[in-house]
Formats: structure tokens, sequence, C-alpha cells
């Protein structure tokens, strides 16, 4: 099983497939690099290394107990890219993924990055404040973290339907997809789980994203019930200097059926045109 041992001494699993230049997947909570493995496929395919890591404390990565915070996440990150000699690389983040990628290009610069893709990112920050009212009140991270405590198997088989839009008419999601975020999610340690909540939710990108000097697409759910678009993409494109925005009409938070496909197409495009998808 191919693993990165980190300076900390922790195993982080990744993937690795195809040959090219990489492009390197950051996933959300609480799912591991399984979730990428339709990208990962697409962009091998089309000459691209495609490459996706296991967060700490999720799937086969070390079940620590502590780092699980976004200074560690883009670390660990940093040590993948590193142990592989990555350059020229485009970064894929999606939700708590996407703050990862932020953090590594403000925290490790961008000498091996490209470019990079946000995808229902959480950035620039989730949390309600007096200054930042477009956030969610503490009370709805509050009630995660009461699920992931109380009765965490039922919590993600719950979170799944808006997660994808499995509560909206006409929606395309399987019963089998549902379950793979339930098997995904129950790989997480309960400690890894609970503490990236307050990663995801409370960790402020505002001050550093101006300073992000790599074309950035931004891509992002109409639909989006687990991170507002208003708090999130609509934000993001003020901040990052060279960045769209592309919205993909009543698209859920998590990426299948139609707005896979039509990321997809897009994320090519991106990869090979250097040009932001309209």
């Amino acid at each position: 099983m191919p693993t990165v041992r980190t300076p900390e001494g922790l195993d982080i699993f990744y993937k690795d497939w195809g040959s090219g230049r990489p492009v390197v997947f950051s996933h959300g909570w609480p799912l591991n690099a399984d979730d990428w493995d339709v990208f990962l496929k697409l962009v091998a395919d089309n000459g691209f290394r495609g490459v996706a890591h296991d967060r700490r404390g999720h799937g086969r990565s070390t079940q620590t107990y502590s780092g699980h915070d976004m200074d560690h996440y883009a670390d660990d990150l940093a040590a993948v890219i590193g142990e592989l000699d990555l350059h020229d690389i485009t970064l894929v983040g999606h939700s708590t993924g996407g703050g990862e990628v932020v953090r590594y290009l403000s925290r490790h610069g961008t000498g091996r990055v490209h470019s990079a893709v946000l995808a229902g990112a959480v950035p620039p920050l989730m949390l309600q404040t007096p200054d930042w009212p477009e956030g969610s009140p503490r009370s709805v991270f509050d009630g995660l973290r009461e699920g992931v405590l109380s009765d965490r198997s039922q919590f993600y088989m719950d979170l799944s339907e808006p997660f994808y839009g499995a509560n909206r008419p006409g929606n395309k999601i399987s019963h089998g997809l549902r379950e793979q975020f339930w098997r995904l999610g129950m790989q997480v340690g309960l400690a890894p789980a609970y503490d990236c909540i307050k990663a995801f939710s409370e960790t402020d990108f505002r001050a550093e994203m101006p300073g992000i000097d790599v074309p950035v697409f931004i891509a992002q759910g109409g639909d989006d019930q687990i991170v507002p678009i208003k708090a999130s993409g609509e934000q993001s494109v003020k901040l990052l200097p060279h960045s769209a925005l592309k919205v993909y009409d009543g698209a859920p938070h998590g990426i299948s059926a139609d707005y896979q496909r039509e990321l997809g197409a897009d994320l090519l495009s991106f990869l090979t045109t250097d040009q932001f998808p309209s």
C-alpha cells in the first residue's frame, strides 16, 4: 500500500495513476481518496498523472488523534508532493479539500503549482462572525458535532441526502452512492472527524487568498446545501486575483451524475487550454 511518511511519522496513503503533468486531488469531509476515482481515471486516460491522498485520520492514513487543522493538512499535502517530486501541478480541492489547497498555496508557495481548482470549497470562511454575516451560525456546526458523537453511522447516512441533493425532486442519486458516502465516512476516526469540523468551519482564509498568484478555477453547484455559495464561491472569486467562478445550475455539493460529467469536461478543458471554463 503506497504511503508517504511525514516528518511527524504519520503514514499518508495515496493513489498515483497515469503519467504526464500531475493533477493532485484533495477530498472533502468525511471522505477519502476513493471519492476522486472517477476523476483520477479521467485525467489518467487523457494524458495526465492523477494523485489523491487520504487526509490524516481518514481512510488508510494514520488514525492520529492530533493535528486536525488546516496547517497540518497542508503540510501533509506538501509531504506527498515532495516525496513524489511533483512539479507544474494543478491542485484540485473539493469542500474541506479546497481549504487544504488554499492553505497549501499560502503556506508552501506556488513554486510547484501551475493552477488550482476549488469545487464547492469552504474558503473564505464558513462560520458567521460579526464581520462575516455571509457565514452560517455556529449552531449549524454544533449540530454536526453532535451528530458525529451521538450516532455517526446514522448521521452519515442522513447527511448523504442533502450532500448529493437526494432530497430534491427529480434527483438521480442512487442508494448505492449514499451507501458509498456512508462507507467512506465510517473509515474516519471519531476524533479526526470531530476535529475536522472546526478546521473546515472556523478557518479564516480571507487574508491569505489575495496573495495566491496562480489561476484558480472556482466551481460550485447552484443548489449546494452544505457549503452555501454566497459565503464561498461568490466570495472567493472576489478575493483570488486570478480566478473565475462557474456555477452549475441546480447541482448539489457532492459531485455526481450530470454535475460530475460536466465538471469533468471543464476540468480537462482547463488542464489542456489554461482557459477558464464558461
